[in-house]
Parts: C-alpha cells; sequence; structure tokens
C-alpha cells in the first residue's frame, strides 16, 4: 500500500513538472533532452558536423538534441541495451558498448574516425539497496570513461551523469587523470533533491 501511495505521488509530481509537460509539447522523448540542452548552452559541446556518441541513449531524448543542433553534417551513434525508435540523423546501434562483438560493430561503423563528443546520461536499474545502486552506478560511469579515452580526438569532450554518493571522488579524480579539465555541472531540469549532477571532462591528458 506504502508502495502504491508512493507511486501514484511520483506520478502526480511527473505529470505535473514542467519540463515534462514541455517535452510533451515540443515533442522530446523526455526531460532529460532539457539537461543536455542547458549545458550545451553553456558549453557549446554540440557543434555543426560534429561525430557525437550517446551511450545509454533510450529512450532518445539526447540523440534528438544533438542530430538538431550538430546539423545535417554530422554522425550522431546511439548505443544502449534497448530497443531506440528511429530519429531522423541518428545511427543506431542496439547491445552493450562494452561488448566486444558491440564494439566491434560500433568501430566498423564508425570507419576509422575519432568521436568529437561522448554522452553518457546512463542510470543503473534500481534494486533499492542504495549501497548496491551506488556501485553499479559508479561502475557505468567507469565504462563510459574508457570508452571516451579510447574514442576521442584529443580536444574531444566526455559528459557523464554521476550520482553524488560513495565512489564519486574516486571517479572524479580518475577523470582528472585523464581529462585536461573536469567541470561540474547542475542543470535546471536536475530536481534539486537528486544527487546527480554531470561531470564534463574535456582535451584528453597525453
Amino acid at each position: 500500500m506504502k508502495r502504491s501511495k508512493t507511486s501514484k505521488a511520483w506520478m502526480r509530481e511527473h505529470l505535473a513538472d514542467p519540463f515534462v509537460q514541455r517535452a510533451n509539447t515540443e515533442g522530446y522523448r523526455a526531460r532529460a533532452a532539457y539537461k543536455l540542452m542547458e549545458i550545451d548552452d553553456r558549453d557549446h559541446l554540440l557543434r555543426s558536423g560534429a561525430v557525437v556518441v550517446d551511450l545509454g541513449a533510450a529512450p532518445g531524448s539526447w540523440c534528438q538534441v544533438a542530430a538538431q543542433r550538430c546539423g545535417s553534417g554530422a554522425r550522431v551513434f546511439a548505443l544502449d541495451l534497448l530497443p531506440v525508435e528511429p530519429i531522423a540523423g541518428v545511427d543506431f546501434l542496439q547491445g552493450d558498448f562494452s561488448d566486444d562483438g558491440t564494439l566491434a560493430e560500433f568501430e566498423r561503423r564508425l570507419d576509422g574516425s575519432r568521436v568529437d563528443v561522448v554522452l553518457s546520461d546512463m542510470s543503473p536499474n534500481l534494486s533499492g539497496v542504495s549501497v548496491a545502486d551506488q556501485a553499479r552506478s559508479i561502475m557505468l560511469c567507469e565504462l563510459a570513461l574508457d570508452f571516451a579515452v579510447h574514442h576521442l580526438r584529443p580536444d574531444g569532450r566526455f559528459l557523464v551523469k554521476v550520482f553524488q554518493g560513495e565512489g564519486f571522488m574516486a571517479f572524479r579524480r580518475e577523470m582528472e587523470r585523464c581529462f585536461l579539465s573536469v567541470q561540474t555541472r547542475k542543470p535546471k531540469a536536475s530536481r534539486d533533491r537528486s544527487a546527480e549532477v554531470y561531470l564534463l571532462g574535456g582535451r584528453l591528458r597525453g
């Protein structure tokens, strides 16, 4: 009964959320689109003609933003275990991006290019056990960082969602070992009570 009441309260709040309403009106698949827009407005990640990879892309709102902002000459890749409905200008690959087979297929499609921007808005499937959920979240961040380091061009940029808690500072230090610049972003569309923040890495070391 308690869970049912909590779920109903969450749904009421969700439907009343102005970013949810705006996404429904403007045709974005999730309110998360506005998080990326705000960060891009500030940091200018999504440039015309860029090569962009969205890890854990479903349902596809960040891909929508990337395709729109980078234009017709861009290459936007979406990778996810879950299916993603087609988006104009987006090359979708279903699979685990850390799996050798999926990675080989992605690199075949990339055809020798280097990536300008790697995006990751991934969250783990929540178990309700906070310690385990946080550990899984940090693991996803580490996998995304490894992907970014191996595929970005030297001046490329990496934007990743990280939940503050156990392992957060260690992961940030790992990013600082990989990038010359690491900045924290908390867009307005990210709910105040949420522990999520975004770390933005720029310019690979070495």
